[in-house]
């Protein structure tokens, strides 16, 4: 049994093989193309290509791609679980855990290192009580590490959804989340 959080309404939780939209949504895709010669099996790739648009599909609906559901990605498509999680392990879109409402950043690439990145994840530990792809108990914040969010003359730089902040250092990070609390 899966468990979705439903992010509109905090106290609720839906049970995925309940409610099977999922089902819905793979079932509602093209078939997949199948190669002259083969005797109707698809080609490899055409088959990533499937596995690809499937996870897209799920993670649309739970924010996350959890086992079970890379399961029935990979029954539905008659494919090896291998390839599902080679797909969703391999692409930086999707994320095996689930993320909080406000997914925080903290880019860790060269320049932003070097400018005391290190620090500032660390504030945004302490102040948070968990470490990169963990997300706090209530829901509201999940915290990732990266290697470069493109605003190296901002170093370092942390994204809380789309807001960048920058400059930064760890005094200014306790102020900047009490903002999304």
């Amino acid at each position: 049994m899966i468990w979705r959080y439903n992010r509109k309404s905090e106290t609720k939780l839906t049970s995925f093989r309940k409610e099977g939209r999922i089902h819905a949504k793979l079932q509602n895709r093209r078939p997949l193309p199948r190669k002259p010669g083969t005797g109707g099996a698809p080609a490899a790739g055409d088959r990533r290509a499937q596995g690809t648009a499937r996870c897209q599909a799920a993670q649309e609906i739970f924010g996350y791609l959890p086992e079970e559901v890379q399961i029935m990605v990979a029954e539905g498509l008659d494919i090896p679980l291998s390839e599902v999680y080679g797909v969703a392990s391999f692409y930086a879109q999707f994320s095996m855990n689930p993320k909080g409402k406000y997914q925080i950043s903290v880019c860790l690439g060269t320049a932003c290192y070097v400018k005391g990145a290190a620090a500032v994840l660390n504030a945004v530990e302490q102040k948070l009580g968990i470490v990169p792809g963990a997300i706090t108990p209530d829901g509201k914040f999940s915290l990732d590490s990266c290697r470069c969010v493109g605003a190296c003359g901002l170093a370092p730089v942390m994204m809380i959804n789309n807001d960048v902040y920058g400059r930064l250092t760890p005094d200014q990070v306790g102020p900047i989340l009490d903002m999304y609390k």
